[in-house]
């Protein structure tokens, strides 16, 4: 059984920063793709952002230039570095990871952007 568990969440002002991480079982490069998804209160669940198993990366428009998906094989882990973080970043994230069109997902962490 694949475990996810993501850290790193929390309040900070617009404009400031936070790094998210997920901590996978087993090595993360068993996996077709890692991604990191959001769902803000109200609103639909949102890719925003994904790393293949090869390294291509991909991100939601909304965060192009703001946020960078990264992984560490070493530590099993992978990254969401968000930086400029707006009122509208406010959401729980979650990791996401995909083998073998399975999904495993980690807990939510809540990240909050307000003055």
């Amino acid at each position: 059984q694949v475990q996810l568990v993501e850290s790193g969440g929390g309040l900070v002002q617009p404009g400031g920063s936070l790094r998210l991480s997920c901590a996978a079982s087993g090595s993360i490069f068993s996996f077709d793709t890692m991604a990191w998804y959001r769902r803000a209160p109200g609103q639909p669940r949102e890719l925003v952002a994904a790393i293949s198993s090869g390294g291509s990366t991909n991100y939601a428009d909304s965060v192009k230039g703001r946020f960078t998906i990264s992984r560490d094989g070493a530590k099993n882990t992978a990254y969401l570095q968000m930086n400029n973080l707006k009122p509208e970043d406010t959401a729980v994230y979650y990791c996401n990871a995909a083998r073998n069109y399975l999904d495993f997902w980690g807990q939510g962490a809540q990240v909050t952007v307000s003055p």
